[in-house]
């Protein structure tokens, strides 16, 4: 049974290929990075239905916070860094100083402000290792949705109408009890 940030950061510890991507992610050196989103959830999802097999997620959100570099095309030539270490791996780096831009938001202050400000509270998670190699996890809207398979927006996406409609439609289009038959989806209605 998963009940704390410990007994998550210990499933990841035993999964040799998350070591391995963290691990690898790590060399990078990059400044407030994390490993977020579908790569932690989908584990916790997937020990929660006793799953064996690792269920396929579409990319490893790397993300790392620096101001005084955002362009895109250096994320590309991480891509490439990583895809050298580890080429099974569908790597995706963004720094999340730009990202704002791309999502038509207020700057974000850091990458855990960016996290916290991902759509569902399940999948606003991180991962990574800290100076001093050991792992740590993030979880700025908690782990009592995720652990209790409870799909809801982050307290972000309940502000306005059209973040209500990007949160209902990634629900819709993302389908995710088709693969975790146990989760719980709370739709959300705005009154602004």
């Amino acid at each position: 049974m998963l009940q704390s940030e410990e007994s998550i950061l210990h499933i990841i510890k035993k999964d040799k290929i998350m070591m391995e991507i963290i691990k690898a992610t790590s060399t990078l050196n990059l400044p407030d990075w994390w490993i977020c989103a579908g790569f932690v959830r989908s584990k916790i999802w997937d020990y929660l239905h006793g799953f064996n097999e690792r269920t396929s997620i579409p990319d490893v959100d790397v993300i790392y916070f620096d101001p005084t570099r955002i362009d895109e095309k250096y994320e590309k030539e991480l891509e490439k860094k990583l895809f050298y270490l580890m080429p099974a791996i569908p790597w995706s780096v963004k720094n999340q100083a730009r990202m704002h831009i791309v999502n038509n938001l207020p700057l974000y202050r850091s990458s855990e402000d960016a996290i916290s400000k991902f759509p569902e509270t399940v999948t606003a998670l991180g991962v990574k290792l800290d100076n001093d190699n050991n792992l740590v996890l993030t979880a700025p809207c908690g782990i009592d949705d995720v652990i209790n398979l409870v799909l809801k927006p982050t307290p972000y996406f309940t502000e306005t109408n059209e973040r209500v409609a990007i949160y209902e439609a990634r629900i819709g289009n993302k389908n995710w009890q088709s693969i975790w038959n146990k989760l719980k989806v709370h739709p959300i209605k705005n009154s602004n």
